[in-house]
C-alpha cells in the first residue's frame, strides 16, 4: 500500500469524520471530546492503526480481541480504551460482530478514535508533525503506532499495551512508570506504563522530544523500542539493562522490570504459543508473568483451533473467555 494512501487514514479533516443525519451508522467518539474520558494514570490503552480496505469498518481480529477482553476482567477498576487511529463506524445496536459485542460486554471497554494531528495539539511533537517527516516514513503504520502511545501516555498517563498481549493478573496495584526489558540490550515499548504528572509526565515529553530529534524512517525500531531504551539509559545513567535491572534506584521512579514480567517468552520462540509440544514448558514459563505476547509479527498466519491443546489456546480460554468463544473455529 503507497505511503501517500495509508497517510489519507490518519489525516483527515472533521468534515471527512463528522456524519451528518443523513450519514448512518455514526462515527466513533472522539478520544478528546467523549465522555467518559481517559481517567488520568487509571487507564489502560490499546491502539488500532490499520488502514482497512473499508476506512470504516468497525472490526477486530480475535487476538485483539482477547488482548482488551482479558485487560478489562482483570483489570476491572481500570477504564480499557481501545483507540482507532482512523473514523470507524460506531456499534449500531447487535454489531453483527461477535468479537466487538464481546469485549463490549465489559462496562470498562470504551472504543474511541482519535485524530492524529489534534490528538498532537499541546503536545512537544505538535511542531515537528506538521513538518511531514512522519508521513515519509517507509514504515509509517509502525512508526504512526510508536509516536501514538507517547501522546497517549503524555496526555493521560496510564498504561499502554500491544494488541498481541494477553493480560494474565491485575496490574492495577503496580505502581506507575514502568517498561519491561525484552533483550540484554533494550527496553521494550510492547507494554510501557508513565504517571500523568511529576515524573511520568516529564518522562513521557523526554520520549517525545527524543522521537523526533533521533527519527528514522527507514528503522523499523529505531523510533519505538530505541526512544524508550535510550531515554532509559539517560534517566538511569547506564546503557547495561543487567544494571537497571539489579539496582533499583539508579532509575529514580522508573522501573524495568526483568524479561519475565512482559516476554517471558522471547519472539524467537514465537512458535511455543502454538505448538502442543511446547504447552507445560511455556505455561510453567510464563507462570509468574503479569501478560504474555505472541509477537503478531511473526505468529499472524499461525491460527490454532479453539479448543486445541496449545499454550495460547489454554491462556486465551482462562483469561480472554467470551472472545475465545467468539472466535469460532480457529483463533
Amino acid at each position: 500500500m503507497a505511503v501517500q494512501k495509508i497517510s489519507v487514514c490518519f489525516v483527515h479533516s472533521e468534515s471527512d469524520s463528522e456524519p451528518t443525519v443523513k450519514d448512518l451508522p455514526k462515527i466513533l467518539g472522539d478520544v478528546l471530546l467523549t465522555k467518559p474520558r481517559p481517567t488520568p494514570g487509571r487507564s489502560i490503552f490499546f491502539l488500532e492503526t490499520s488502514c482497512p480496505h473499508d476506512p470504516h469498518l468497525l472490526q477486530l481480529t480475535a487476538r485483539q480481541a482477547c488482548a482488551i477482553e482479558s485487560a478489562a476482567l482483570h483489570n476491572p477498576n481500570f477504564q480499557v480504551f481501545v483507540l482507532f487511529a482512523s473514523p470507524r463506524n460506531q456499534p449500531q445496536g447487535e454489531s453483527k460482530e461477535a468479537l466487538i459485542d464481546a469485549i463490549l460486554s465489559y462496562p470498562n471497554v470504551q472504543l474511541r478514535r482519535l485524530n492524529l494531528m489534534r490528538y498532537a495539539e499541546g503536545t512537544p511533537i505538535e511542531d515537528w508533525l506538521k513538518g511531514g517527516q512522519l508521513f515519509r516514513s517507509s514504515y509509517l503504520i509502525i512508526h504512526i503506532s510508536d509516536l501514538l502511545r507517547l501522546i497517549t501516555l503524555y496526555r493521560f498517563g496510564g498504561i499502554y499495551m500491544d494488541l498481541d498481549v494477553v493480560v494474565l493478573r491485575s496490574l492495577e496495584n503496580v505502581p506507575l512508570n514502568y517498561a519491561g526489558a525484552e533483550s540484554d540490550t533494550h527496553v521494550a515499548n510492547g507494554v510501557m506504563s508513565l504517571a500523568p504528572t511529576g515524573f511520568g509526565h516529564q518522562f513521557a515529553a523526554s520520549c517525545l522530544r527524543d522521537f523526533q530529534i533521533n527519527f528514522d524512517g527507514g528503522d523499523w525500531g529505531n523510533n519505538g523500542p530505541g526512544v524508550i531504551t535510550r531515554v532509559a539509559q539517560t534517566i538511569c545513567g547506564t546503557k547495561n539493562i543487567t544494571m537497571m535491572l539489579q539496582d533499583r534506584n539508579r532509575c529514580h521512579e522508573f522501573q524495568v522490570h526483568d524479561r519475565n514480567a512482559f516476554y517471558a517468552v522471547p519472539w524467537t520462540d514465537w512458535r511455543h504459543f502454538f505448538e502442543p509440544e511446547f504447552v507445560e514448558e511455556t505455561l510453567k514459563r510464563t507462570k509468574d508473568s503479569y501478560l504474555i505476547h505472541v509477537w503478531n509479527k511473526h505468529s499472524h498466519q499461525h491460527s490454532i483451533r479453539v479448543g486445541s491443546s496449545t499454550a495460547y489456546g489454554k491462556i486465551a480460554e482462562q483469561n480472554c473467555p467470551r472472545s475465545y468463544a467468539a472466535a469460532g473455529k480457529f483463533f
